[in-house]
């Protein structure tokens, strides 16, 4: 994670003019080789994170082809950095703070060979990389160089200050097996448990149970493109002939609840437009699936069974669909495969899982898009995406939130996908395990975590 404190911008402040940023590194900031952290070991990772020979997975979104254009990073002094875009955006920091583009963590030269291949990262958090053994493991050990900025744990804010000498991250093959594990003691902490061993896990003296609203999504993607599905009436049917609260009860063992919306239940930004789920309706979906001339063609559903929510959603979505009389035939494929499908756009519909986007804005970036340019995405309504790129420079909640009602509204209208629920996320973990807390985002974070004085 980058080790930096804001001068400005901070929350609830944005520069002046909209486009530039200003970092303090934190004082006696080092990383875990004792080295000193300067601004210009930021703009050396920066240099790298936006080499597009490294595929960093986040590069679009600060040069242009995303949320903001970084046209310039300045070091004044040891302690400063100075980010300049090309126009205001909302969503600068935010992106620099995704998980999925690795926290804009900032490395030591070290972490890279000669040739800037990588070695092993040495950074300034809580842990440093021990051991890492393909298929079987990966061990940190405490950082003793770590300097903490203090305060209460937000996200990946906050204290950090390792509380054991090590973490080791088992790779477990299956469900069952991590769940043996944690009642022998074998593991004292997973991350990720299954809704049908929550009450079981919740009912014992050894363990403990925490669970979180999640900021992910899982969903029903419906091609567009597809010669039955292109047509918005077949793809409004299917949507009245679904039972979502009973879907969402049943995927999830009650763990969560339904939502239509691509914005997550525990964002602010989630409200009375987004928690309206329509009932389900047969006659009206069979009165569509007359208009459109639909006679019964078959419909080709992709699934997962690695994913078993995804699989388990296909089947019920099969069951209620045949009532009014669509046709749904459904084709199952390892994980890797059902991406490549996803990626290439190759399906009629499926059965599908986004990981956590923290801003709407993200949330509708990630399912839009032009489908000549980036055949993964699902809705390419023009007039969506010019207020999807509006809402990522408006800073204004208010303002934010009547710009997300109305593209609410309008992906609903097109139907091109059929969000089912957030989601959940549930952790577990041995009795004597203290300070560990599941994080809506999903990740495991183990700083802070200890076990009970004497045990």
């Amino acid at each position: 994670m980058p080790q930096w404190r804001r001068c400005s911008p901070n929350r609830s402040t944005y520069p002046p003019d909209g486009k530039t940023y200003t970092f303090k590194l934190r004082d006696g900031l080092k990383f875990s080789n004792g080295e000193a952290l300067t601004s210009a070991d930021v703009l050396a990772a920066w240099q790298r994170y936006t080499d597009p020979k490294t595929a960093w997975r986040c590069l679009n979104d600060v040069t242009g082809k995303g949320v903001s254009n970084v046209t310039g990073v300045e070091a004044p002094d040891a302690s400063t950095v100075v980010f300049t875009l090309e126009k205001p955006t909302a969503l600068f920091l935010t992106t620099l703070a995704r998980t999925d583009c690795g926290g804009t963590g900032i490395y030591h030269k070290s972490s890279l060979d000669a040739e800037g291949k990588w070695v092993k990262p040495v950074g300034t958090g809580p842990f440093t990389l021990s051991e890492w053994r393909s298929g079987q493991y990966v061990e940190l050990a405490a950082n003793a160089n770590y300097v903490s900025p203090g305060g209460d744990r937000t996200g990946y804010v906050g204290d950090k200050t390792p509380k054991v000498d090590a973490v080791r991250f088992m790779i477990v093959p299956d469900d069952a097996a991590a769940k043996a594990a944690l009642y022998s003691g074998d593991i004292d902490v997973l991350s990720d448990v299954n809704n049908a061993d929550i009450e079981e896990f919740s009912g014992s003296d050894q363990l403990k149970v925490d669970k979180v609203p999640s900021m992910g999504l899982t969903g029903l993607l419906l091609q567009t493109r597809d010669p039955l599905l292109g047509d918005v009436r077949i793809r409004k049917a299917l949507l009245l002939t679904l039972d979502l609260p009973e879907i969402a009860q049943a995927l999830t063992n009650g763990q969560a609840t339904s939502s239509l919306s691509v914005i997550p239940t525990p964002s602010p930004y989630y409200g009375k437009t987004q928690s309206e789920v329509p009932a389900r309706n047969i006659e009206e979906a069979k009165k569509l699936l007359a208009e459109a001339g639909y006679k019964g063609e078959t419909i080709k559903w992709l699934a997962t069974k690695f994913y078993p929510s995804l699989f388990d959603a296909a089947i019920l979505v099969q069951a209620m669909a045949q009532e009014a009389g669509i046709n749904i035939e459904i084709e199952t494929l390892d994980w890797a495969s059902l991406l490549d499908r996803y990626t290439a756009g190759n399906y009629s519909a499926m059965s599908f899982t986004y990981s956590a986007r923290l801003d709407p804005t993200l949330s509708f970036d990630m399912v839009s898009g032009s489908k000549d340019k980036s055949a993964n995405k699902v809705w390419d309504n023009p007039d969506g995406l010019k207020l999807i790129a509006e809402s990522a420079s408006v800073t204004d909640q208010a303002k934010r939130q009547a710009m997300f009602d109305q593209l609410e509204g309008m992906m609903r209208a097109d139907v091109p996908l059929i969000p089912l629920y957030s989601g959940t996320r549930i952790g577990a973990v041995r009795a004597n395990v203290e300070g560990y807390k599941t994080w809506p985002v999903g990740y495991p974070r183990m700083w802070g975590v200890s076990f009970a004085a004497g045990q």
